[in-house]
Order: structure tokens, then C-alpha cells, then sequence
């Protein structure tokens, strides 16, 4: 049987630290990201499509500019960050229950937020690739 996959390149910007990183990634920048997702399907729909590349900008897209674009993405155990952002009255901030390196990024987007937006549509995420800058790049799969 004939699988059939697409995929859809999103980008946005955000901030972030990696909270016990050993590096420069300790402190607070940022990155322009590029997320791509990959959507499956066992069957095209009546028009020959795993779904319309506009419907996976719509669901994703929005989320990400909902939550992520623009925000100070930091791991939600990581007090010192928030607390520090917290006192910026305009900057938005995202907490995420794991430390925001690229693959818990790319991993929350695929196996969190993913299935709830696309439940009932027929099609699966099974693959997300995050990149953070030209050279640097985190993939997830689905098993």
C-alpha cells in the first residue's frame, strides 16, 4: 500500500536559554527558526492530496505565532530565566516542560501539539525537523 508524505517549512523567531549549558547557550538569545513538518497519510484525499499545504500553515503556523513567535521560550523549572523575563511588562514567554534545546522543541511540537491539531484530519506528523540556524539543525520522528 502506497504511503504518501508532504512537507511544510515554517519560520519563526524566539528566544531562549539552555539551562545548564556549558556554553553561551547558558544566557538569553535568540534564533530564527525554521521548523518543517512532514505529514502522512494512507490515502489522498477526493481532490489528490494528503491535506492542503495552507491547512498545515493554518494549524501549526498559528499555534507557533500564537505561542512561540517572539517569545522567550524557557524550561519551566528554570526560575531564574522567568523571573527575570517576567519583569519585561512586553516580552511574551513560553514555558516548556523540558529544557528548550532544539529536540525538546522539535520533540513537544511532534508529539504534543501536533496530535491535538490534527486529530480527526486523516493525517499524522510524523516527522519534524527544527533548525535553529543555518548549520544547526534537531530531528524527530515518530516510530
Amino acid at each position: 500500500m502506497a504511503r504518501f508524505e508532504i512537507s511544510r517549512r515554517l519560520q519563526f523567531c524566539a528566544g531562549h536559554r539552555v539551562m545548564g549549558h556549558e556554553n553561551k547557550c547558558a544566557g538569553l538569545h535568540g534564533h530564527n527558526y525554521e521548523a518543517i513538518v512532514f505529514a502522512t497519510a494512507e490515502k489522498l484525499d477526493s481532490l489528490g492530496r494528503v491535506i492542503d499545504f495552507g491547512v498545515l500553515k493554518e494549524k501549526l503556523g498559528t499555534w507557533i505565532d500564537e505561542n512561540w513567535d517572539h517569545a522567550m521560550i524557557l524550561f519551566e523549572q528554570d526560575e531564574e530565566a522567568i523571573e527575570a523575563v517576567k519583569n519585561l511588562s512586553s516580552q511574551r514567554l513560553f514555558r516548556l516542560p523540558s529544557n528548550p534545546t532544539a529536540e525538546n522543541m522539535a520533540i513537544y511540537l511532534l508529539e504534543e501539539v501536533c496530535p491535538r491539531l490534527f486529530d480527526g484530519t486523516g493525517v499524522r506528523i510524523n516527522r519534524l525537523l527544527l533548525q535553529e540556524t543555518p548549520n544547526c539543525c534537531a530531528e524527530a520522528t515518530l516510530s
